[in-house]
């Protein structure tokens, strides 16, 4: 249902630690999982103004953007800058069994939350058969 890999994302991290900027994160970090008829998931977006998020889906792929501004006046002097600023960005590959029309986004204590539902194919049901000459009709789970 969702692709578990990103092949430029351990190379972005790679770059960012080659040429020294690696207490910038390349990703947001996320969970997600399936419960019941929808994915959910997750990501931590701690200190994010909402107004600053965007997302969008075309063809299957979502996008997550958002920006974490200082804190700091411009004409402070930064003692220790740990947490880091700028813009987050991550791609969700979707798969064709969910239903990117209804996607649901939610912001609450730091996190992002996206359900995403099952599309209606996708969804098993039951089919029915007919046997025989007798046309009796028996039903199997599909």
């Amino acid at each position: 249902m969702l692709m578990r890999t990103d092949p430029f994302r351990d190379f972005d991290r790679l770059t960012r630690q080659f040429f020294g900027e690696a207490t910038r994160p390349a990703v947001m970090p996320m969970d997600a999982y399936r419960a019941g008829d929808e994915f959910l998931v997750h990501f931590d977006l701690p200190g994010i103004d909402p107004e600053t998020i965007e997302l969008d889906v075309e063809r299957n792929v979502l996008n997550v953007r958002a920006e974490r501004s200082s804190p700091a006046p411009e004409d402070a002097e930064l003692l220790v800058a740990e947490r880091p600023t700028g813009t987050f960005t991550r791609q969700l590959f979707l798969g064709d069994t969910l239903d990117t029309d209804r996607i649901d986004a939610s912001y609450e204590a730091g996190v992002l939350t996206l359900r995403i539902p099952v599309a209606e194919q996708a969804k098993p049901r039951r089919i029915q058969i007919t046997g025989g000459s007798t046309g009796d009709r028996k039903q199997l789970s599909g």
